[in-house]
């Protein structure tokens, strides 16, 4: 703990003052937080590389996924003014070759389910084009109430602002930059590229080994419970 707190008084000190239970608002991130969807970005980064004949390493994208398409596409050399041009095309061809590849990671259904059974409700907040990430969502039939998409890093404080969230859970050191501008309770998640070191070195309050642990750690929060 980063902070000098610990996660049940914590918790407790926000059922207090935020009324857990009546509309707790609890962040989560996508990409290797709540889904594995690496498959599919390794097909359709090397679809994009097979129809424009650039250098683009799916591999490499999908071991190291959380910064916005645009920032991969530079770093792999893509002529900045074509990047426009292949982000449409990565977008387009998403739905058919990303989407039925991808899994739900180990205890993201539960871990959605366990805020709503305290009263709570869930925001997705992630870089990926919104449209896309709704896809996921629905197709994995998750419990998200709101889902905003576009943002990475600390421009995710902004929407977790917005929405009230109090905790934001994510596997990147990106995500714990997020959480922390927007004075939420960093979780981490070691189910990404960054490793428990690294998250915490950025300033995660928590971190687990994967979201199977959350549900327990609400569990262990009674005042969470009360309003329930």
């Amino acid at each position: 703990m980063s902070r000098g707190w610990t996660w049940s008084s914590w918790l407790s000190t926000a059922a207090a003052g935020y009324g857990v239970g009546v509309g707790m608002c609890v962040g989560f991130d996508l990409d290797m937080t709540l889904i594995d969807p690496r498959p599919g970005m390794i097909a359709a980064m090397g679809q994009l590389a097979e129809e424009t004949g650039y250098r683009l390493d799916g591999e490499a994208f999908a071991a190291n996924l959380g910064p916005p398409l645009d920032h991969v596409l530079r770093e792999f050399g893509t002529p900045e003014d074509r990047i426009p041009e292949l982000i449409a095309r990565f977008r387009a061809i998403y739905p058919d070759v990303v989407i039925p590849r991808t899994v739900a990671l180990p205890g993201a259904t539960a871990a959605l389910q366990a805020v709503r059974a305290v009263g709570g409700s869930t925001l997705v907040v992630t870089g990926k084009y919104a449209p896309n990430a709704a896809l996921h969502v629905n197709s994995l039939a998750f419990a998200v109430d709101e889902l905003v998409g576009d943002l990475w890093s600390t421009q995710k404080a902004s929407a977790l602002t917005e929405h009230g969230a109090k905790i934001y859970v994510g596997d990147h050191t990106g995500d714990i930059r997020g959480a922390l501008a927007a004075g939420a309770l960093a979780v981490g998640v070691e189910t990404g590229p960054c490793s428990r070191a690294e998250l915490l070195a950025e300033g995660a309050d928590v971190v687990l080994g994967s979201l199977a642990e959350f549900p327990a750690l609400l569990e262990s929060a009674p005042a969470m419970l009360a309003d329930q």
